[in-house]
């Protein structure tokens, strides 16, 4: 892999949204013709060739298949917990949180579509997570996963308390938790590795 910081000529997006961003990698993904079967396990998906920050990841294909595996269980296993609405939800508190343009527009997207709330999910993006919510579920999950996101030991029995008179069980309360506590560390990730572009015209 080359050492050398690749440097782009768009300007990246500096507001939160709901659009479909790009994203460009500071160093050099795999190439696609470079791909062997042994990449395209780690990419357990093989439509993520497509993406150059998962390419970027597969350099390292067993630690890109746990991620990914990791990844799809959170928000995809919907047997009992949380609905997927409210996952994606977590994820965009946590992304909107550590400043992640392109995350947060991923999963406030998909928020968006499972909740088919697109003024709420909005005004998170708009206003942050303090803004004005008046669904009590939503703002328990708001809570829980800005208090993960800002500092783990921030995440207290006070926390898991507001979940439940929510009237979220104890599987809902860990999908919530694993949702917020994964894009916490994807956020930095993904943070240090590239940066947003534009949507495609």
């Amino acid at each position: 892999m080359s050492g050398t910081v690749i440097r782009h000529d768009v300007e990246a997006p500096n507001a939160f949204t709901q659009a479909e961003l790009g994203w460009e990698a500071w160093l050099e993904p795999l190439p696609l013709d470079e791909l062997t079967e042994r990449h395209y396990e780690g990419l357990v998906d093989k439509g993520r060739a497509n993406s150059p920050y998962f390419r970027l990841l597969v350099r390292d294909p067993d630690i890109l298949g746990a991620r990914t595996r990791t990844d799809n269980d959170i928000f995809y296993n919907e047997k009992g917990g949380l609905t997927r609405a409210l996952r994606e939800l977590s994820a965009a508190s946590a992304s909107r949180t550590n400043g992640c343009i392109f995350c947060a527009s991923v999963h406030s997207r998909f928020a968006t579509h499972k909740s088919k709330r697109p003024d709420d999910v909005q005004r998170l993006l708009d206003e942050g997570p303090a803004g004005q919510q008046d669904d009590p579920q939503w703002r328990a999950v708001i809570d829980a996963s800005v208090a993960l996101t800002v500092i783990p030991g921030a995440f207290g029995p006070e926390h898991v308390r507001q979940l439940r008179e929510a009237g979220l069980d104890d599987l809902a309360i860990i999908d919530a938790i694993n949702g917020a506590a994964f894009f916490n560390w994807a956020n930095r990730l993904m943070l240090s590795l590239g940066e947003p572009t534009p949507p495609a015209e």
